[in-house]
């Protein structure tokens, strides 16, 4: 068994498709077929079930899975240990955001990154808090960065200076005359939200949860995926919501969505790693240079 047969399996299991798994690995679909069927020959296992043009994994292939994803990240630590013997002039480092912080505020430290080292490569994945937290966990990623502060023991968490959350309302809306100010008043508006899981969801439910309501209690519009889906439905007039004031900003500075006078706390962002993880030269360098974008924010 080979670190490269393990590549493949993993791709394939991951796409349950034999040539799109080929195509990201930059194989033939022969080459990529042969390394599955050896490792089914020598192990006398069966991987994948064939159902029609599909494949699926087998009982077995489910279970290898976590023990061939375990060692490519095992593998992948020793390759950065050495890097990290060249003092940062090469390696990868995968990184993991939530959405806000993946389109708006990370790109540019990762511009800045990449000017001080490089020769590294940076590797983004895209999720939203809890997609990112599960992605440090599995060590599917190096470090994450969302918005929420997830509730797990196996993580560590830096905090580091975010940004804050407008409350958002579509141009002629009533509150931008007459903010809300009770439990009554966000109660009787429509909303627009998030999807489960989301840091900009979590701070709603703060918001709420100061007045003693619950998600809930809302009269609900919309629950879309992503924040720039929640942006144009308040705009077209579906209802409120909290955004980043990244991501409203140039609809605000536009006329198209206003911002609502209302007093919501600063929002600190978390890089995420794993606790029984190497931390590398490469993530301690990426952790200094998100950290003097700012001021430390609380933990």
């Amino acid at each position: 068994m080979t670190l490269e047969q393990l590549r493949i399996f993993v791709a394939v299991a991951e796409r349950e498709h034999m040539t799109r798994a080929a195509e990201a690995l930059n194989l033939t679909q022969s080459a990529t077929s042969a390394a599955i069927a050896a490792l089914e020959e020598r192990h006398d296992v069966k991987l994948f079930d064939r159902i029609g043009r599909r494949i699926v994994l087998t009982q077995t292939g489910h279970a290898f899975l976590d023990e061939a994803r375990a060692v490519l990240a095992r593998a992948t630590l020793a390759t950065q240990a050495l890097d990290d013997l060249a003092g940062l002039r090469r390696g990868q480092l995968r990184l993991g955001a939530s959405q806000t912080v993946a389109n708006y505020w990370l790109p540019p430290l990762m511009q800045a990154f990449r000017l001080a080292h490089p020769g590294v490569t940076l590797d983004l994945q895209i999720g939203n808090t809890e997609q990112i937290a599960e992605a440090v966990a599995d060590l599917s990623v190096d470090l994450g960065i969302v918005e929420g502060k997830p509730q797990r023991n196996d993580l560590n968490q830096t905090a580091v200076t975010g940004d804050r959350t407008a409350l958002i309302v579509p141009k002629g809306h009533e509150w931008t005359g007459k903010p809300p100010r009770t439990g009554k008043d966000y109660r009787a508006a429509r909303w627009v939200l998030r999807e489960p899981g989301s840091g900009t969801r979590a701070m709603l439910e703060d918001l709420l949860a100061g007045h003693g309501l619950g998600l809930g209690d809302l009269d609900v519009a919309l629950e879309l995926p992503s924040n720039e889906a929640v942006r144009a439905a308040v705009q077209a007039g579906a209802g409120a919501s909290l955004l980043s004031i990244l991501v409203a900003e140039p609809s605000i500075m536009a006329g198209t969505l206003c911002e609502v006078a209302v007093d919501l706390p600063p929002r600190s962002f978390h890089i995420l790693r794993h606790k029984e993880r190497h931390e590398t030269g490469l993530e301690q360098a990426f952790i200094r240079l998100a950290d003097a974008q700012g001021p430390k924010a609380e933990a």
